[in-house]
This record gives structure tokens, sequence and C-alpha cells, in this order.
């Protein structure tokens, strides 16, 4: 889409608090003891309005995020929607989940592009935009309003690839999630969403987002949700960037091959089985990525459908082979064996994945921790494995004494191999606006383990 005057008059601004006074009543002290609602400064334009064609541009996206920003420090969460109206939602994600729906299991990102001519016309040249790959992000959006800032929006010359969980833990999730599904709808083609495990009902459910959608739209907050967990469904599962890149949230996934048994009569009542039920796991691949059902509101951990699981919530693992990831209770644990064979045969030179806070990694023996944002699980003769993470001095509640106070990182690159992962650090904005958590983080498990599996929705 290019860059345009938006094409309606933005609202008036926020009107002044009810006050009895206008109605010729004197107010009372509770009342007056009251502090006025912040006005928002003369540049936000707020509420924020869902322009009358629908194209979205830099500057309606910019006021957005302008407008989250301002709001998170002067406006109480239950006032939202007098900053962002329920009708402005309704119109960003339907647009956001038709073209989220619309793109495949596996995202093609294809870095090099026609380059322009005096004329702003394609020419038979090509030139390559960079890559940013950013990790989990969990609401906190000042960091994720720095890292845009940081690396650059998506442009023309840089494409972003979001690796899931923009959700629960962090206070500001809903709006962290609508600023990337705006970006998405202004620039589809430079900025690519991933879904994470916490994009999920089972987790929003656990891990704060749910509430914080209910506190913030109030009676229309069942319907925000559900417009959510609808849009999670359409996320796709993984990305090949440039040919040669393999990103996803968890990583790798086993086969779920279907072979034909016995026949009875005919062809349409042949029976099959599936190798997930046999104690021998082996490899998937992109063929079985690309066929998986991934619109289930949670994931699958056993079935036919395992792969979206695997995808969303394994991890790797020092020792060889493949195993089920007992520690989670759902996907696998895979190992630099496994991680180089899938990339000799889809002739990649790395993988890149997230899901792994500082919480988590302290628990795995072996790994380095997420200090520093990333971590480089596995060296093999074809290329690399890394895990990058980006939310910064997480998670945003900790019921602990001292703070894990880890660095965020996101992962740049660069043309024309793509195969050489720039690590850039950063940490954490400071102060952080006042907030209250939206789950007990006191008593909820620290890292994605010990799963209720019966409670999660597998339909």
């Amino acid at each position: 889409m290019t860059l345009q005057a938006d094409s309606a008059a933005p609202p008036p601004p926020l009107p002044p608090p009810d006050s009895a006074a206008t109605n010729g009543i004197s107010p009372t002290a509770e009342e007056t003891s009251q502090p006025p609602r912040p006005t928002p400064p003369p540049e936000l334009r707020v509420p924020i309005w869902w322009p009358e064609d629908g194209t979205l541009s830099m500057d309606w996206v910019e006021n957005l995020m302008r407008c989250f920003d301002w709001c998170s420090r002067n406006v109480p969460p239950s006032e939202l929607p007098s900053v962002l109206p329920v009708e402005v939602f309704d119109s960003l994600i339907l647009v956001a989940s038709k073209m989220l729906h619309k793109e495949p299991n596996c995202v093609p990102v294809d870095p090099f592009r026609p380059t322009l001519d005096d004329n702003s016309t394609p020419s038979d040249s090509a030139a390559a935009a960079s890559v940013v790959v950013v990790g989990d992000v969990h609401g906190q959006l000042h960091d994720l309003l720095f890292l845009l800032r940081d690396a650059g929006f998506p442009s023309r010359d840089r494409i972003f690839v979001f690796n899931g969980d923009y959700v629960d833990r962090g206070a500001w999730g809903l709006e962290t999630f609508l600023l990337l599904l705006a970006w998405k709808v202004f620039m589809p083609h430079n900025i690519y969403l991933l879904r994470g495990n916490h994009e999920s009902k089972y987790c929003t459910s656990v891990y704060g987002f749910e509430k914080e959608v209910m506190v913030k739209y109030g009676d229309k907050g069942k319907h925000v949700y559900r417009k959510c967990l609808g849009c999670f469904e359409g996320l796709p599962l993984a990305s090949i960037i440039a040919g040669c890149v393999y990103t996803a949230h968890g990583g790798l996934f086993r086969s779920v091959t279907v072979m034909p048994s016995k026949r009875l009569k005919g062809k349409k009542n042949r029976k099959i089985n599936v190798n997930h039920e046999s104690k021998i796991l082996s490899l998937g691949s992109l063929e079985e990525l690309c066929k998986a059902r991934r619109s289930v509101l949670d994931p699958p951990w056993e079935g036919p459908n395992l792969i979206p699981g695997d995808v969303l919530w394994s991890d790797p693992s020092k020792n060889p082979g493949l195993a089920p990831n007992k520690e989670r209770g759902i996907g696998l644990m895979w190992g630099p064996d496994c991680t180089e064979e899938f990339l000799k045969k889809y002739q990649l030179k790395l993988i890149i994945r997230s899901h792994e806070g500082p919480d988590a990694r302290e628990k795995r023996d072996g790994f380095e921790g997420m200090d520093e944002g990333y971590t480089i699980d596995h060296v093999v003769d074809s290329g690399k494995l890394v895990t990058v993470f980006s939310a910064p001095d997480y998670p945003q509640f900790q019921a602990t004494q001292v703070r894990y106070n880890n660095k965020g990182a996101y992962v740049i690159l660069e043309p024309p191999n793509f195969d050489n992962p720039i690590f850039h650090g950063f940490s954490a904005v400071t102060p952080r606006p006042k907030a209250n958590p939206y789950y007990d983080y006191e008593e909820v498990i620290d890292s994605d383990e010990e799963l209720d599996l019966a409670s999660m929705v597998t339909s």
C-alpha cells in the first residue's frame, strides 16, 4: 500500500468527563476530589478512527503507536475504548484476519524486490531488503515500540518476521497485538506475523490476556476476546526467508505421514494408520507442515494433527534424536542431528526459533541462559540453530526477589546470503508505566510447564 493522507477527517477529541454541574447541579465533594481526565496532547488524534476507504497510512499507524503509548501512561485500562473504539477494533481485526488466513502455514519471505526507476516504476534489476526477526514480546508494549524504532520501521528495504507470543504476562498484550496487526494491514508484504504457543485459548486464560481484554473492554470484552482468538487461528506457523532460513516459534516437528492399511470394500473404505502412535519418531517434512490444520484454538498434543503443537511448543536438546517433550507435556525435543538433517534436506543454513525466556532457560542443563536475549544452540555442518527472545526484563511481573533483568534481542539478516545472523541486544525501557497484572503471577508456573492438558481445547 502506498503512503497517502487519511481519507477521513479525524473525530473530535475526547470529551471532558461528565459533570453534574453541566446540568445545573452543583458537584458533590467526592466528584470535585476526583482528578480530571488527562487531555491528550494536540498532536494525537483521539479517539482513533477507521479511514472511510479502509486504507491505512503511515500517519495513521504512527498515530496509533503514539496513542497507545500515551494511553498506557495516562488512562485507566478500562477507558481504552475511549481511545480505540470497539468499532475500530472490529474493522482492524477483520481486515487483518482475512489477510492472515490466506497465507500458507509456512510463509515464503522473499527479500528480493524489483528496484524502482526515477519514475517510481519497477525496473528489471532487483534489490534485496534486510530481514529483521523478532522473538517473544509478551505484551511489553514500550519495549516493542523501542525495538521498532531501533531496528527501523518496516519499509521496502526492511522486512520484519515476528516469531509469535505477542500477548500474556505483560500488561499491554492487546495493544501490542493490535499494533502489529495495523502494520500488517498497512504493509502486508513487509511484516509477517507467525503464531506462538501463547496465541491460544488455554494460555490466554491462564497467563492474563483474556482477563486483560475483559478489563479493558468491559461488556464488549467477550466479543473482543473471541475476535482475537479467531485471528490467532489464522496466524501462519513458520516462514522460509530467502530460501535459506527457517523460522518458527518452537521449532521442528515430527512426521505424521498417513499410510494405507488393509483394504476393505474399495478405496473409500481404506483404513489408515498414523505413525504418531508409534514409539519411533521421525522428523517431519515441509510438505507435511504445509498440509497441517492450523485453525485450532489450542494445538493438539494427541491425535493426527500434531504438527501445529510441535511447531509451537518444541525445544532443542543436546541429546541426539527426537523425543517427547516431557517437561512441557506437548511437542518434541530434538537434537543437533535433527537440526543437521533438516537443514541439509532443504538446503537451509539457519533455524531461528524463540519460545524460551530466562525463566525457562535457567532450568535447562547444558544450555546458555537468556541474559543477552539470544543463544546459539546447535552448530552443525550445514549451519546453526539459534533462539531469540525479544522481551527484556522478562516477565514484567516477577515473584522473585531478584529479577532476571535479561536483555531482549532481535536478529538482522543481510543480503545477499541472509545466513549470518547479526544480533542486536537492548535493555528494557524504564521506567515502565505502573500497571496491575492480569494473572496470579505468584502462583502460576514460571515457564510453560506442567500443562493442564485436559483443559485445552482440541477441536
